[in-house]
């Protein structure tokens, strides 16, 4: 498809009455009757569906992920649109290189588009991905600050052409549209997904969250709106999901229902008014009702009173949380609203059902039609329809030179500069010409801790390092090379010399990266005393402090700020670590201001604490000025609470736990490693549980704090094991062989393993397999109560 919809107008977004050559409201089909062929020109959309079987129009409403599909699934059922999960990349890989994501759309592509039987339109399929902070899943692409660091700059024209930016990437590998941005209004940040939000306040995510969809769609009625260089926006999540109870992700939103809405739906209006292309239904529940099953206010309040007349794409397998649905069984969620499906591997059974509810009934044939239309028009907006040419041939497809291209990484440094938000300083900052800079942290030459979730992977940090970055800086690179510049010189010492006096020291430390629920607290306070005891180190020996903070959310770090001269919040900076060293040396201003309140206590969110907050919405000191602070309290409860109980839970592992399989690591029990396999699995979240493969003989040891209590572990067992499976935890192996073989089929069950089974209990649980088995575990857990109870299963 050679890009001729320049000046293409989008008859949707609430424009139908405004624009030239736009169906206004009225005249959109409505549910009443389904679409007959004598009623529409033959280049229509309308046109398209009446020429449409079934079995190819419900195709058109599923979404399944590249992981679970291949090129021929697509020819056989004719999916209208393919998503890539955080988690999957072509063929398998998620660190598969950019040519092959080009080569994969290009194989769906011809694969949608084959000739059909008896005059039926071959539809191409378009394909959807999360460049939530650039299109940082592909390898080698620019990785923009996350949200909240865009929030901190308050700038519209900046977020504007990052979106710009990050469509061209988009578009380089052959993909039509992104599951960005999010708009929500993060009320707890306690969440996990509150790097996301660019802020607390309702009316700055209503203004940065349009002029990111206008930088990726382009702005309707002016010339190049979602044509070469622009792809799909989609505002995320309708509506709720940074107001949960205690900031749980997928949670429930409780509450005045037109109070809701006047936070939580508040940006929305701006977002249809640029003219976005989709809007994502939630997770969460309002006042106990799932999103994707709530019809007064998917279809009466967004359709209704916002006047959105685009595409409501569901988000994974959320429609299985629906009451009475499955992921495979849900025609609730058409009916309320949603206009694709987004199911990543039970796509065969939901095209199944859907077809069937529509033959019987359940579903009428027009909500099947109105849905399909809303796809069909998408498309249309997209210029699929103006001529038919694969992905790679289309004017920016294959230009690598233009995924993570000098301008796109000078765009994506400025933003880092202008996210810095200084919030003390006792004189240390800028740092002057000539000055010997000691740099400390793990974190300083860390470019994946740096980057945060959603970068290469899923979950971000993990196993990635440099490498998964090229053309990436990392901060400890960025203040290296301006510290030279300046006359001066910088040494690298992670864990803090010993020796030297340098002028200053810049200790870097923050977050392990997390995305969703993963990163969900029960509390604020930051736990990890690296960064610290480096802070106090250097105190001890008189040398002045700069604390850099790496985080996807303000936290309590009391301790920290007293310790240091300066403290900088960083945020999540993505690829462009010189960006903060600009600010550091004073090359930029420091004109971040905080986009988000800073919590005084670490129990709580400062939105709703009754002590408010340490450092109010907007708060950000300028470099010329003085920022002394009292020293603050220290006092947190909540560091005393027992943190070593949990080992595995919300599929990552506890700080201090490992997973090994005969000396191979697997990082949150994933990965392949000498006879065992780990993979993602849905419980109920995202690849919330695992599933691990032992070939014959395989051993898996996971090993943790020295603790006297039970393991409480749960688990399912799909088919008995070939072999024995036993379990050890340092004394005589326990056969579990008949206990698991009783389990088989029985759904997620607990075992609790205690010393009265084990012998001993300590630091150290191994299971052995010597036939082959799968395991699926969930959660592991450390129970100081059952520790002399008798074991179960």
């Amino acid at each position: 498809m050679v890009r001729q919809w320049l000046g293409r107008l989008a008859c949707g977004a609430g424009l139908g009455a405004l624009v030239a050559g736009c169906s206004p409201v009225s005249e959109v089909r409505s549910a009443s009757a389904p679409v007959a062929a004598a009623d529409v020109q033959a280049d229509t959309p309308e046109a398209l569906l009446a020429r449409m079987s079934l079995e190819r129009k419900v195709a058109q409403i599923i979404m399944p992920d590249i992981g679970s599909i291949t090129a021929k699934d697509v020819r056989k059922y004719r999916f209208g649109t393919i998503l890539n999960g955080g988690n999957s990349g072509p063929y398998g890989d998620d660190k598969a290189p950019a040519a092959d994501w080009l080569k994969l759309a290009d194989e769906f592509w011809e694969a949608s588009t084959a000739p059909l039987a008896k005059g039926e339109p071959a539809i191409p399929a378009v394909w959807a991905t999360d460049a939530v902070h650039g299109h940082a899943n592909v390898i080698g692409a620019t990785v923009f600050p996350h949200n909240i660091g865009l929030g901190a700059t308050g700038d519209a024209d900046l977020i504007r052409r990052i979106g710009a930016a990050t469509a061209v990437e988009i578009e380089v590998t052959g993909i039509d549209w992104t599951f960005a941005p999010t708009i929500a209004v993060a009320r707890d940040d306690r969440w996990g997904r509150t790097y996301e939000s660019y802020s607390e306040d309702p009316a700055l995510v209503s203004r940065l969250g349009a002029a990111m969809v206008e930088g990726l769609q382009g702005r309707p009625g002016e010339p190049g709106f979602l044509g070469t260089g622009k792809v799909a926006a989609t505002a995320k999540h309708f509506f709720g999901d940074g107001g949960t109870a205690q900031g749980v992700d997928q949670g429930d939103v409780n509450g005045d229902l037109a109070e809701l809405m006047s936070i939580h739906a508040a940006p929305y209006p701006a977002a249809i008014g640029a003219g976005v292309a989709s809007v994502m239904a939630s997770f969460n529940s309002i006042n106990g009702t799932k999103m994707h099953g709530n019809a007064p206010l998917l279809t009466g309040e967004l359709r209704g009173k916002l006047g959105f007349e685009g595409l409501v794409v569901g988000d994974w397998n959320g429609h299985g949380q629906v009451d009475g649905c499955t992921n495979g069984d849900c025609p609730q969620a058409l009916m309320a609203g949603l206009d694709v499906y987004m199911v990543p591997e039970d796509w065969k059974a939901l095209h199944r059902t859907l077809t069937k509810q529509v033959k019987n009934g359940t579903i009428p044939m027009a909500r099947l039609d109105e849905a399909v239309l809303r796809v069909l028009r998408l498309k249309q907006q997209l210029g699929i329809f103006d001529g038919e040419v694969k992905p790679s041939s289309r004017a920016l497809g294959g230009k690598w030179e233009l995924l993570g291209s000098p301008e796109h990484r000078a765009i994506a440094r400025e933003a880092v500069a202008k996210s810095q938000v200084l919030l003390k300083n006792s004189g240390v900052l800028p740092i002057k010409p000539g000055a010997r800079i000691e740099v400390a942290g793990i974190a300083a030459d860390n470019i994946p801790q740096q980057a945060g979730g959603w970068s290469v992977t899923w979950q971000g940090g993990g196993e990635l390092t440099a490498d998964d970055f090229p053309g990436a800086t990392s901060i400890w690179a960025g203040i290296a090379d301006a510290a030279k510049a300046a006359g001066g010189e910088a040494v690298l010492a992670p864990e803090g010399s010993a020796s030297g006096q340098p002028d200053v020291a810049i200790v870097v430390f923050g977050e392990e990266p997390y995305a969703e629920f993963v990163g969900d607290r029960k509390d604020l306070a930051f736990r990890d005393e690296e960064g610290l005891t480096l802070l106090k180190a250097y105190r001890a020996r008189g040398i002045p402090t700069v604390a850099v903070f790496l985080s996807g959310r303000p936290l309590w770090v009391n301790r920290e700020i007293n310790a240091a001269d300066a403290f900088v919040a960083s945020w999540l900076p993505g690829s462009e670590g010189a960006g903060v060293a600009d600010v550091l040396f004073g090359a930029r201003p420091a004109s971040g201001r905080l986009s988000f309140s800073w919590p005084a206590t670490c129990e709580g969110n400062p939105v709703n604490s009754p002590k408010g907050a340490l450092f109010p919405l907007g708060y950000g000191l300028d470099l010329g000025t003085s920022g002394e602070i009292a020293p603050l309290d220290e006092t947190c409860d909540a560091l005393s609470a027992d943190t070593g109980a949990t080992w595995f839970a919300n599929g990552r592992l506890g700080r201090e736990v490992q997973a090994v399989a005969d000396n191979a690591l697997l990082p949150d029990l994933r990965g392949t490693g000498n006879g065992i396999t780990a993979t993602g699995l849905d419980r109920r979240a995202q690849e919330d549980a695992r599933r691990i493969v032992f070939a014959r003989g395989a051993k898996l040891a996971l090993s943790g704090p020295e603790s006297p209590a039970a393991w409480r572990i749960t688990y399912q067992v799909a088919q008995r094991p070939k072999g024995p499976v036993t379990v050890t935890a340092g004394g005589a192996a326990l056969d579990i062989t008949q206990r698991l073989a009783v389990a088989e089929g029985k759904g997620w069950r607990e075992m609790v393993l205690s010393a009265q089974c084990l012998g001993e209990t300590g630091a150290k649980l191994t299971f052995a397999s010597q036939g082959a088995f799968v395991l699926q575990i969930s959660e592991i857990a450390r129970d100081e109560v059952a520790a002399n109870a008798e074991c179960s299963f």
